[in-house]
Formats: structure tokens, C-alpha cells, sequence
């Protein structure tokens, strides 16, 4: 019987999850990359675990992988995104919070996506209608709430419009302080914590478009409802590009409200 595409995202996710899981606290390979960034032989293992079963399953699909770059036939417009790791650095340092996340983009759209929390077994997931979280072998619909007030930002360059947006100017803004909490994971498993009401929104500058690290939890929060736009609330991929995904229209309209104030201060 064929595995649906949804099935084989979350068997991939899963997959790496438990590599990842495997990794924590060895001695880890360190393999520098540009700018100072880097993988670690846990990001290899669990993308080539990830690869494999995507390979097996779709064979025509092309897979672009964080660390192994795009691979397979083109064509049929089918493409996986995997980042085996969102947290290389957390992970480096003994910090549990990371995540692996696979997407698949067929034509225009993020149709099936997985993200997974290797420590608390958890994870968040869309067949591109609605969006659930796993655990212990349960489905739960996800509900996003703008009730905690947290927003989790991007630190990490790049930071392609800070003429006129720069997270650490918006956490300076009075009207940021008096409404919102500011949170720095440094892991995309933020993401899809907005849609499972654990965040009110999350922000980050960026070209974001085929990301390996944010397509799997976008298409998570458009499925559980939240609101997801560019930093200039433009369409995601459009205009100035970055994200803004928040939990309601209220708390996305401050938020953009926020960023066009540092319009007029710079």
C-alpha cells in the first residue's frame, strides 16, 4: 500500500528525531560552515536517515536538505525540505531545545509538514487543512492564543531590511515592552509552538522562501489558523519578505504596528 505523503513526513520527522535524540550529550564532529556557522555529525545522521526514507518512498521528488543540498530528478514539482536539526548551536551546548522539520512543497504550496521536538517526544504536524500535535500516540488539534503574551524573535543574521527592521530595536520599543514579553529560543520550534498557543507570534527578517528551517512550521500555523504575513504585512514571500505569524489579527497588527514605528526612527 502506498504511504501517503502525510504518513512519510511524519516517519521521516520521527526518524531523525530519534537520531538526534541518540546524539545528545556524545562527543560530537564539528563541520564549520560559512559565517561562522556549522553542523555537527548529529545534523549528518539525522539528514541521512531523513533522506533515505524520502528517497525509498518518492524517488522522482527532488529533497533539499540543509546539509546535502538539493538532490533527486526535477520536474514533477514536488520538493521535500528537511532540516535535520533547528538548533544546531542549543544542541552543541547540551540545550534540548531544537527541532526536525520536514516540508514538502508540491507547486506553489507547502502542502504536508512535520515538525519534531526530539526531548519531549512531541510532534506538531499539518495535512494542509488543519494542524495537530502528536503525543504519546495521540493527534490534539492545535488552537492558537495570543493569551501568554510571549513573542519569540530571530536574532541570527542575516538582516537584509535593518534599514528599517531590527528585532533588537523593536525589543527596545516602549509599546513592545508595555504589551508583549520577548522570548529567544534560536530554534524554529517557535514556530509551531504560535499555532499550539504556546507564543502569541513569532518575528524574523529573512528570505524565507524554500527555507529548509521555517517552510515546515509556516505551513503548521496557516493550517491551525494564525496569521502569517511578511514584516511589512505584505504576503509571505512578497514585499520586503521576513515573517510575522501571530496567534490573532490583534496581536499582528501591533506587531506590525511596532516594525512600522522603527520606519520612522531610522
Amino acid at each position: 500500500m502506498l504511504i501517503t505523503d502525510q504518513v512519510l513526513a511524519i516517519d521521516a520527522a520521527e526518524a531523525g528525531a530519534a537520531i538526534v535524540r541518540s546524539h545528545y550529550g556524545s562527543s560530537l564532529t564539528r563541520i564549520d560552515k560559512t559565517g561562522g556557522d556549522f553542523a555537527t555529525s548529529a545534523d549528518l545522521d539525522a539528514e541521512k536517515a531523513i533522506v533515505g526514507i524520502l528517497r525509498a518512498a518518492r524517488p522522482d521528488d527532488v529533497v533539499l536538505g540543509e546539509e546535502s543540498g538539493r538532490t533527486g530528478p526535477a520536474g514533477n514539482g514536488r520538493m521535500w525540505l528537511v532540516d535535520p536539526l533547528c538548533g544546531t548551536l542549543n544542541f552543541a551546548v547540551r540545550n534540548m531545545l531544537v527541532s526536525v522539520n520536514v516540508a514538502l512543497r508540491a507547486g506553489a504550496r507547502v502542502a504536508v509538514a512535520a515538525s519534531a521536538d526530539p526531548f519531549t517526544e512531541e510532534l506538531f504536524w499539518t495535512d494542509g487543512d488543519a494542524a495537530y500535535v502528536r503525543s504519546g500516540g495521540s493527534d490534539e488539534r492545535l488552537v492558537p492564543s495570543a493569551g501568554s503574551g510571549l513573542v519569540d524573535v530571530n536574532l541570527d543574521p542575516p538582516f537584509p531590511n535593518r534599514d528599517v527592521f531590527l528585532a533588537a530595536r523593536m525589543l527596545a520599543d516602549d509599546g513592545f515592552i508595555e504589551r508583549f514579553r520577548p522570548r529567544v529560543v534560536s530554534t524554529t520550534l517557535a514556530v509551531a509552538w504560535v499555532a499550539a498557543g504556546r507564543r502569541a507570534a513569532y518575528v524574523t527578517d529573512g528570505d524565507l522562501s524554500d527555507s529548509v528551517h521555517f517552510a515546515a512550521g509556516i505551513a503548521i500555523c496557516q493550517a491551525a489558523g494564525c496569521v502569517v504575513t511578511g514584516i511589512d504585512g505584505q504576503p509571505l514571500h512578497t514585499g520586503a519578505g521576513g515573517l510575522v505569524v501571530a496567534a490573532d489579527e490583534e496581536t499582528h497588527a501591533a506587531l506590525l504596528a511596532l516594525i512600522r514605528n522603527q520606519r520612522g526612527g531610522v
